[in-house]
């Protein structure tokens, strides 16, 4: 989300933006772009950065077990390797009881 600050900041440029004949009115100008752009930001369905970045280890997480997964089931489909080799490895049920 924005910083106060940065709506400030983003609320005066607007009004400074503005034709000259309406900057004699910048002060209630910027109050109200300041609450207009509050508002349209609130009705937005944003996340703050540290939520993405911890979505997107998870997502990554995530992926990686699906790849091993996807191997795994690719190398039993295949029959190789032996009996011994596949009763060592982890099940499926294993890796997603894991993964949670």
């Amino acid at each position: 989300m924005l910083l106060p600050t940065q709506l400030d900041d983003l609320a005066q440029r607007l009004s400074e933006s503005l034709p000259k004949g309406l900057q004699a009115l910048q002060v209630d100008i910027n109050r109200n772009l300041r609450t207009s752009l509050e508002g349209g930001l609130a009705k937005l369905d944003l996340v703050t950065r540290e939520e993405f970045d911890v979505q997107a280890a998870v997502l990554a997480r995530t992926r990686e077990k699906l790849e091993r997964l996807e191997a795994l089931v690719a190398e039993l489909e295949q029959g190789s390797g032996s009996n011994k080799e596949l009763q060592q490895r982890p099940t499926v049920g294993e890796l997603v009881s894991r993964s949670t």
